[in-house]
């Protein structure tokens, strides 16, 4: 595994959905027992800590999963939609959510009875396997994030987030981003003033330009160069 590639990524995307493998039946008895809830830009969708009563299906917007610290949090994941969230509160033993997630935009989230999921998941093989192979890729990508926080210097942890921003979440070398700079230091286990002073380096040296909230990777293979060498 390459250690200076998508693994280290902080943003996990299984782009096929899993709930076309179920049955017409099994389709119409998750519409039965979910609810689209609307989330505005800044609000929690869940509380880490808090009772696990649902699973949770991004419709539209963007999210962080994050557990929570004094003084800081560690954002575990910035998801998309069309992803699934709350999956690790499902083993036995356990009802409570592990992490947190509030939203970086305006949001729409299925919450779907998490008794139900687990009924789907014992009756619908091919379901199930699809869920344990987004559970393992997840895993893969975790090793990989705790590989870049514990062994790349600051500049590299940077590059990293900014190459998944721009490949995994927005898809071009040009976007808005709508996370702070104290959340990019969450992201990278980094203070708020190392994450400005990097991305002031990196923009006097031709590698991004800065426009307000508008960043441009100028240079990708250098800034690749960068995430490799750590």
């Amino acid at each position: 595994m390459s250690l200076a590639g998508p693994e280290t990524c902080v943003s996990f995307i299984y782009e096929i959905s899993c709930f076309e493998l179920l049955t017409p039946e099994e389709k119409e008895l998750v519409d039965s027992r979910s609810v689209l809830v609307n989330y505005k830009k800044g609000e929690n969708i869940c509380k880490q800590g808090s009772f696990a009563s649902h699973i949770m299906y991004l419709e539209k917007g963007l999210v962080k999963i994050f557990l929570e610290g004094n003084p800081k949090d560690l954002i575990l994941s910035v998801t998309p939609h069309k992803n699934l969230m709350g999956l690790q509160a499902l083993y036995e033993g356990n009802n409570t959510f592990l992490y947190s997630i509030s939203t970086y935009t305006e949001s729409v989230v299925r919450l779907i009875d998490i008794q139900i999921f687990k009924q789907l998941l014992k009756q619908n093989p091919l379901f199930a396997f699809r869920i344990i192979n987004i559970l393992n890729e997840s895993t893969s990508q975790s090793y990989g994030r705790f590989f870049s926080l514990t062994h790349k210097q600051l500049h590299g942890r940077l590059a990293d987030i900014l190459l998944c921003l721009s490949r995994k979440i927005f898809k071009a070398e040009t976007f808005d981003l709508p996370i702070s700079r104290s959340d990019l230091s969450d992201l990278t286990s980094m203070s708020t003033e190392s994450v400005i002073r990097i991305m002031k380096d990196f923009k006097d040296d031709g590698i991004i330009d800065i426009n307000n909230k508008t960043i441009t990777l100028v240079d990708v293979p250098r800034l690749d160069r960068i995430s490799a060498k750590g």
